[in-house]
């Protein structure tokens, strides 16, 4: 490759050195001859010929001694001229320009909200989870009684007062919700409770009672007077409250009234039992 270059710089500069050759004033004249002139010369003795060029190379090459021959100027064009340089403006350093950090700001306002967007599509369906462990066991369900049911041997005739009917026998009386010394069922449980009033009436008396809850009269039994005595019931629901009461009441002497009853038999019953738990679905 250097050789190759080498060879190239060396046939540049010959024809360089011929071309100057070329340009000097003796060869101009000589290329500018005209054609009759070389006609001439060719028509001329080889030894005229021969001295006339002897002439002319002396006067190319004979000179003053202040007159010196053209320099030929080799040029190597591999050496080509260094291109040039551009001088760039100064850098910067900002990193000595800029200042120290500052303290962080206030916290903003809060920004109105957007308006939401539109529903999505509904996604794929996720796999199945792995079953799970079994749990505690857990209490045994519990259940809710409320029941009772009392009876009177004695009879009762009215006077001026409301009289509460007292019963003296018990047949049922669950958990002792009856009171058999006040004659009133008290709720624990509430819930929905059915109740059932049965008696005698007596014979030529009005048979006047009512099924009293907390004061109020709910339901009426009477029975007008009558040559004969028969047996009265009346029975009625009630949905109680924890505390409510329920007791039957004999209806004062405006009216001569009475409940008929001996010792032998019982003809004068109450009873009562929840039918509904009031916290079960």
């Amino acid at each position: 490759m250097e050789g190759s270059r080498a060879l190239s710089c060396l046939l540049l500069s010959c024809l360089l050195l011929t071309g100057a050759t070329l340009s000097q004033p003796g060869h101009s004249r000589r290329l500018q001859r005209d054609p009759e002139e070389e006609q001439g010369e060719l028509s001329q003795a080889p030894s005229q010929r021969h001295a006339a060029r002897a002439e002319e190379d002396d006067e190319k090459y004979h000179r003053t001694p202040d007159e010196q021959p053209p320099r030929s100027q080799c040029i190597r064009c591999c050496d080509a001229p260094a291109p040039p340089t551009y001088q760039h403006p100064p850098q910067i350093n900002i990193t000595i320009l800029k200042g120290e950090k500052g303290d962080r700001g206030e916290r903003g306002l809060q920004g109105k909200f957007g308006k939401a967007g539109s529903a999505g599509s509904r996604g794929h369906t996720g796999p199945k989870g792995e079953k799970g462990s079994v749990g505690a066991p857990g209490e045994p369900c519990k259940r809710h009684y409320a029941a009772f049911s009392v009876g009177r041997k004695k009879p009762l005739h009215s006077n001026d007062y409301y009289q509460t009917l007292i019963f003296d026998t018990a047949f049922v009386n669950l958990y002792t919700h009856f009171n058999m010394f006040t004659g009133k069922f008290y709720c624990y449980v509430a819930g929905i409770y059915y109740f059932a009033l049965n008696v005698h009436t007596w014979n030529q008396k009005e048979t006047y009672l009512h099924i009293m809850k907390n004061g109020a009269e709910v339901v009426i039994l009477y029975a007008q007077q009558s040559d004969r005595s028969i047996m009265q019931s009346q029975s009625v629901m009630l949905e109680l409250q924890e505390q409510d009461e329920v007791w039957v009441r004999l209806f004062k002497a405006e009216r001569e009234n009475a409940i008929f009853s001996d010792e032998y038999d019982t003809y004068v019953t109450f009873s009562g039992y929840l039918i509904k738990y009031s916290g079960e679905p």
